[in-house]
């Protein structure tokens, strides 16, 4: 019997929170996985050391100054090193990737997405900026090529775990879970003074700082609503939001019977990680499991909507379609980055990307240029804002 080829996997962001916890999977996997491509920005020191535990084809750096910086002795001979943003395209091309992983935090992933796309290769698609962005485009595109997309956002894997249960005519709508963050007791009056120590303490879930700031205002939510109506073609008015505090059920699916289908595991980005390298198989794993010997409490509550603004912000974005997701997901970029810089108060993440999605020039169907043009537009805004 021939040896089944490992699957060769491209990993965007390999030094990320995902991207680490990819490479254990990988490591894990005795053989069937493979990590052909590695590519980082900056943190080119755990690179090196990704790249040489890993064997990689190729090591692929943005950032052309940290590149310079670093002491690439040692990496394997067959290894070969490529620096700058447009040599991603030709790592992704090479014939020892099955699979691409885009895991870079923000709208910086956009381009790692596309690519893939446009080289005929499967995405397993942690960069939920790329559907906020530019759903429509990368919809489309994937659609043209016969390219799947394959979520790695643990919400969105539940559903597209849950959607196997019927067909698409049959769902009534998307229920989304929210462990509602380290604030959701909190006085809303005391939110003014939350300092980034707090928010960066996330009570389930152990994620970068940008990821895990979002987590606290729920913006990670809004914007993951905007990518559950791109990725599963749903009307944003039958995507829902409970808050779980548990983190155990990931997301839920009602059929229009009645039936509802959940996606239980422990919180561990391994799972959906695995289950989307593998896919369409399910293959044993790493990914811890639920101890069903112990006793099991799930708890399910509407959000409030006065503590959580953006929520109401992510369903107006995914009606409205257009520019109104890209706008959205650049100032809050911006915003969240002032807060990490004591510029801009916890209390003001939101009602500044409100501000900024609000009067922004909105068009309904943009071109990629458009896009980029309002994402930097955006960010500026979010700068007058603070200095207003």
């Amino acid at each position: 019997m021939t040896p089944e080829r490992a699957k060769g996997v491209a990993v965007l962001g390999s030094t990320g929170s995902i991207g680490r916890s990819a490479l254990e999977v990988i490591a894990a996997s005795q053989g069937r996985l493979r990590a052909s491509v590695l590519v980082a920005r900056r943190q080119t020191s755990l690179l090196w050391r990704q790249a040489r535990q890993f064997g990689a084809d190729y090591v692929v750096v943005t950032d052309s100054e940290a590149a310079e910086a670093q002491d690439w002795s040692g990496l394997p001979g067959h290894t070969r090193l490529l620096v700058g943003q447009e040599c991603i395209r030709q790592a992704i091309a090479s014939a020892g990737v099955d699979i691409v992983l885009s895991a870079f935090v923000g709208a910086v992933g956009l381009q790692g997405t596309m690519i893939a796309i446009q080289e005929g290769k499967p995405v397993a698609l942690a960069n939920k900026e790329s559907m906020v962005v530019a759903g429509p485009i990368i919809t489309r595109m994937a659609c043209e090529r016969g390219v799947p997309i394959l979520p790695v956002d643990s919400e969105h894997s539940a559903i597209f775990q849950c959607l196997q249960a019927g067909r698409r005519d049959e769902v009534r709508r998307i229920v989304l879970t929210a462990s509602g963050g380290p604030f959701r007791l909190r006085k809303v009056a005391d939110l003014a003074n939350v300092t980034v120590e707090e928010a960066l303490a996330h009570p389930t879930w152990s994620m970068g700082r940008k990821i895990t700031i979002d987590s606290a205002t729920l913006m990670n939510k809004a914007l993951e609503i905007i990518e559950a109506r791109w990725l599963f073609d749903v009307e944003a008015g039958r995507i829902g939001v409970l808050i779980h505090p548990q983190s155990i059920v990931h997301s839920m699916v009602e059929f229009n019977d009645g039936s509802v289908i959940a996606q239980l595991s422990p919180p561990d980005m391994r799972l959906p990680i695995q289950y989307a390298l593998y896919w369409p198989e399910r293959r044993g794993g790493i990914a811890r499991k639920l101890d069903w010997s112990q006793g099991l409490s799930l708890q399910f509550e509407p959000p409030d909507y006065e503590r959580f603004a953006a929520l109401k912000l992510g369903l107006e974005a995914a009606e409205a379609g257009g520019t109104a997701g890209t706008v959205l997901n650049a100032a809050n970029e911006a915003a969240v980055e002032a807060f990490l810089n004591g510029r801009l108060r916890f209390d003001q993440i939101v009602p500044a990307c409100r501000d900024i999605v609000d009067c922004h020039p909105f068009h309904p169907d943009p071109s990629l240029e458009r896009i980029l043009e309002l994402d930097a537009w955006a960010r500026e805004e979010i700068n007058r804002w603070i200095s207003a």
